[in-house]
């Protein structure tokens, strides 16, 4: 059993922050006996379930999986499937009786006689003082005369009751194990029912979490939109938020747009966002693609990450954000804070709302990064006027890096120049690369694909069309990324070559092949 700060991915072992994690087997289920129990009855129909302390991709193949894994003391997660049936997404937590119930509503009770202002503690201050205090009202074994202690029977019974309280007051009440489980992309909330998640291993899977009434879930998302100081209400039934964790939420209040009642999405945030290495090694794009894109990165090319919902632009930017050189200054702009970057020197801004109203806006941010000198400015997403101000920006020498909403380079372009963003045609070369991503299904999985990487090359007047090459594209049959600029490339012969004084501007082809023969290397002895 560890304590962990941060949360990191080990060869053998998945670390949660500010939580314990027991990862032997038979420990956890001598420390935990609601896990024990669960083990013993679900073995009777399925069999004794596998422990895993990390989950592989390649666990997808697996027809009929029983596997438990930990995500922070006291929960586990249970997945399974049983012939004829679908996949099970169990979470294995404590469960109180309506006495326990009783008795933490009385140490609740005392708590509060002790408790200080909290207000200016940060979590882990407050985690610590609930601590103290629990441990200051509660006792183990029989009453005292002289104190007023209240007195739990065992301590089994003090770590559960210690638990619900600080999923209570500090943690997410019945999505507490959703949020802890870092293998969980999406939360739906549909309505009153159960909840479903998108694991990144298992895709859609149903949990046996539930909403039991409207009052319920009315009552949980009125208590979450207000700790993340976004309240939902009859007259603002519509807000997006982000969690304490960074996680980004979209509430929906009330039967008056939602016909099945409230409900609600989180899209979990990575707290160590994947590496370009382990995208190369999940084949999302090619270690030449890479190689291609870092050379871009270095030399300060214009490059618009493209692709429709949930098609994995944001996870291909921050991979890509580590080609930025060490020593740059980046300033990125946005709406929701997704952006995740190593760089030392690095100016964070999102933008501000007010009520109804957003009064500090992207285009209000950008236009100040125009005023702070940075080597690279980093857009989470171009939607509206804010793409004017940003092409102003390439055109003034300062690289931009951003997500766009479009599928191909025709909708990339009309969306560009049509309203609200309203680019003149004529500006679009100063946009140098273009990678279009998409979801797709590759034998029944879903997968996420660079599908296509372009060149924009100039702007045509005599046809009013802008010029562009299709340097890498995605085999679908093959599953496999083909280099098609190789000696012709415009972006490396053209821009790069001349910046790295190369006599012969077909040399940035060796340059781009070692390079790719590194990250090879890298993903072959797993540096991800």
């Amino acid at each position: 059993m560890e304590t962990v700060q941060e949360y990191v991915i080990k060869k053998d072992k998945i670390s949660i922050p500010d939580y314990e994690v027991t990862y032997d087997f038979n420990e956890a289920l001598e420390k935990y006996p609601h896990l024990r129990d669960y083990v013993n009855r679900i073995s009777e129909t399925i069999g004794l379930p596998e422990w895993h302390t990390q989950l592989k991709r390649e666990m997808r193949e697996i027809e009929y999986p029983n596997i438990i894994y930990p995500v922070g003391d006291p929960i586990f997660i249970h997945i399974y499937r049983l012939p004829g049936e679908s996949m099970q997404y169990v979470a294995i937590e404590p469960q109180m009786t309506p006495e326990e119930r009783m008795l933490l509503d009385k140490i609740q009770s005392k708590i509060v006689k002790y408790a200080v202002e909290l207000d200016e503690l940060n979590v882990n201050e407050i985690y610590q003082q609930l601590t103290r205090l629990y441990d200051r009202v509660v006792a183990i074994g029989r009453k005292s005369l002289f104190s007023d202690k209240v007195v739990l029977k065992d301590i089994n019974q003090y770590r559960k009751l210690k638990y619900f309280l600080i999923r209570e007051r500090l943690g997410y009440g019945k999505l507490e194990p959703l949020l802890r489980d870092p293998y969980i992309e999406d939360i739906h909330i549909l309505g009153v029912g159960p909840v479903w998640i998108v694991h990144k291993v298992w895709e859609m899977l149903k949990t046996n979490l539930e909403f039991k009434d409207e009052a319920e879930l009315n009552k949980y998302i009125l208590k979450t939109s207000e700790v993340v100081e976004r309240p939902v209400s009859e007259a603002r039934p519509i807000v997006d938020a982000i969690m304490p964790d960074g996680s980004r939420v979209n509430f929906i209040y009330g039967k008056d747009i939602s016909l099945k009642g409230s409900s609600f999405t989180i899209r979990k945030f990575a707290k160590k966002p994947l590496s370009i290495t382990q995208l190369i090694a999940w084949n999302t794009l090619s270690a030449e693609e890479a190689a291609y894109l870092w050379l871009c990165i270095e030399h300060g090319m214009n490059i618009f990450i493209s692709g429709e919902t949930a098609s994995g632009k944001t996870t291909t930017l921050n991979a890509l954000t580590v080609f930025i050189r060490p020593d740059w200054k980046i300033y990125s702009v946005e709406d929701t804070p997704e952006i995740n970057t190593p760089h030392p020197i690095w100016q964070r801004l999102v933008t501000r709302q007010v009520g109804k109203q957003t009064d500090i806006e992207m285009y209000d941010l950008l236009k100040a990064a125009l005023r702070s000198r940075p080597n690279y400015i980093i857009v989470g997403e171009i939607r509206g006027k804010e793409g004017y101000v940003a092409f102003q920006a390439m055109q003034t020498g300062h690289p931009i890096l951003s997500t766009f909403h479009s599928g191909n380079l025709t909708m990339l372009i009309q969306r560009l120049t049509g309203n609200p963003i309203n680019i003149p045609i004529t500006f679009i070369d100063n946009l140098n690369v273009t990678v279009f991503q998409r979801a797709v299904y590759i034998n029944g999985e879903m997968e996420r694909r660079v599908v296509s990487i372009y060149e924009i090359e100039r702007y045509l007047p005599e046809f009013n069309r802008v010029a562009a090459r299709n340097v890498f594209v995605w085999d679908e049959r093959r599953d496999k990324h083909i280099f098609r600029g190789k000696y012709n490339s415009y972006v490396l012969e053209k821009k790069i070559a001349p910046m790295r004084r190369l006599a012969n501007p077909r040399k940035i082809y060796d340059i781009l092949e070692f390079r790719a023969k590194i990250l090879k290397r890298m993903v072959e002895e797993e540096i991800f």
